[in-house]
């Protein structure tokens, strides 16, 4: 059971996620049916004793050979442009947030307003409660509202590393002395857990990304708190 579910993806949070996945479902029906033609094609040629020992040519089936893959291309190829544009677009944020990289541990300002900056370590497991994941929580999650347009603008102190959500869909590299952004929407209330997904060193696999997504009302008042 816990095998069959490292092969699935987690459940979408955003709409880029969903499309994600819609896009792979739509490649792996494609597939499939390619998959059963050949065998197909296999099996009943390896199974019957037609043979045409004055066969030269077949020119019908080589236009249709050649033809049905370039077909089926087209039809891989445009879903895949729509979901890069979309993946790119960066509409008029509602929030900004800058993710900041470092050795192993993020750090996040809230750009919009003064004086809201944190670090955000893993959880130790002396400090693991009963509800923590194991090298998965954080000491200070990022607060975001659902239903908003969040921009998040990455960048490094030190090496590479790599700002990835994948309920969200996202992910980008935290480059130093460059700023990345990405940009989503969250759509229901919820804990959205990732990871550094660069190799940066010894603690590479020890600096985790916790999103706790609220309502805007709740999220108005944490600012207030934070402020």
């Amino acid at each position: 059971m816990a095998t069959s579910a490292n092969l699935m993806f987690q459940n979408a949070a955003s709409p880029l996620m969903e499309q994600l996945i819609f896009f792979h479902d739509h490649i792996m029906l494609i597939l499939t049916m390619i998959l059963s033609l050949v065998m197909y094609m296999y099996i009943m040629l390896a199974s019957n004793k037609m043979t045409n020992r004055f066969l030269l040519e077949g020119q019908e089936i080589e236009t249709v050979w050649t033809l049905l893959p370039g077909i089926i291309l087209v039809f891989i190829a445009l879903p895949s442009l729509r979901l890069l544009y979309l993946l790119d677009e960066i509409n008029n944020p509602d929030l900004t947030i800058k993710s900041v990289g470092h050795q192993w541990y993020w750090s996040y300002e809230y750009s919009d307003f003064n004086e809201i900056e944190f670090d955000s370590y893993m959880l130790p497991n002396s400090s693991l409660s009963q509800e923590h994941f194991r090298l998965l929580d954080v000491d200070n999650r990022t607060v975001l509202p659902i239903n908003a347009q969040i921009r998040i603008l990455i960048t490094a102190a030190d090496v590479l590393h790599s700002w990835t959500v994948p309920a969200l869909g996202v992910k980008a590299d935290a480059v130093p002395n460059r700023l990345n952004q990405v940009s989503f929407i969250i759509n229901r209330p919820g804990l959205w857990y990732g990871q550094c997904s660069e190799i940066c060193g010894a603690n590479h696999s020890f600096m985790p990304i916790v999103l706790e997504s609220i309502p805007m009302k709740y999220f108005i008042h944490w600012l207030t708190n934070n402020n």
